[in-house]
């Protein structure tokens, strides 16, 4: 009978618990406590772990999850995926009060809503999953565009139409390129009454595993809650949320991946 490697036991023990709570993330203490795991042992065994990327640390305060190299090899990937998103929007909603979602463009390129979180109380602007955006809408335009090679998004933008939609709406193509060079700075686009003029929003890119956006992670707001005077502070909570998403899904953020210009 072949003997147990002690080492190799605890690291099943470690991954089967985190596998269990995924994609929540489980702090070190209670590894130690309910696996009955040395300290040290556990704190090694997770380094390593991290480091071939099978675990992930969210933080001090928030503990480990399963990392994105052993989420690709697992027939549950796109249900733990699915969920981590679906985690990181509601922490986003609850964080700012405004509705949170998830979008990806479509074949017919327009973007598709695949997951959302509702702000809890008052009035608010929602969306439902399913429904769809057209391809100009400034702030999800502008955050895929933005990291896309120059040739595509002027193939696309002749294709479908750059809509000015208000008075707010940028169309020109060099005002546009400089909307883009200033998206790609801050890591997210902003639409104050350009879409809508009684609505505001913010957009980030989620990056794949090859750098390039394959979502993007929007609010949504009544102009005269998101606005000129608060709209940098939620672009900075929407951008770490998308960084969050990219990181947790084995994505690979790639800030300066293609120039994009109209």
């Amino acid at each position: 009978m072949a003997t147990e490697v002690p080492a190799v036991v605890a690291t099943v023990r470690i991954l089967d618990r985190l596998a269990t709570e995924a994609p929540a993330a489980v702090s070190p203490g209670h590894l130690v406590t309910e696996l009955g795991l040395n300290r040290s042992t556990c704190y090694n065994i997770l380094a390593t772990l991290q480091r071939a990327g099978w675990v992930l640390n969210l933080g001090n305060r928030s503990g480990w999850t399963l990392g994105p190299a052993l989420l690709t090899m697992s027939g549950k990937a796109n249900q733990v995926m699915s969920a981590i998103s679906q985690q990181e929007l509601e922490a986003l909603s609850g964080e700012l009060g405004f509705i949170a979602f998830l979008a990806e463009r479509t074949g017919a390129g327009d973007y598709v809503v695949v997951a959302k979180a509702e702000r809890q109380n008052g009035v608010r602007v929602t969306v439902g999953v399913g429904d769809n955006f057209p391809f100009s809408a400034p702030a999800l335009m502008q955050a895929f565009g933005a990291w896309m090679p120059r040739a595509e998004f002027g193939h696309l933008a002749h294709r479908h139409g750059v809509v000015k939609f208000t008075d707010r709406t940028v169309v020109d193509p060099q005002r546009l390129a400089e909307v883009f060079e200033s998206v790609r700075k801050e890591g997210f686009s902003r639409s104050i009454r350009q879409f809508n003029q009684a609505q505001g929003a913010v957009a980030a890119p989620v990056f794949d595993a090859r750098g390039q956006v394959s979502k993007a992670v929007c609010v949504l707001a009544f102009s005269s809650e998101l606005d000129e005077t608060n709209v940098t502070h939620v672009g900075a909570s929407v951008r770490a949320c998308a960084q969050r998403i990219t990181q947790r899904t084995g994505g690979a953020e790639t800030p300066e991946a293609g120039v994009a210009a109209p």
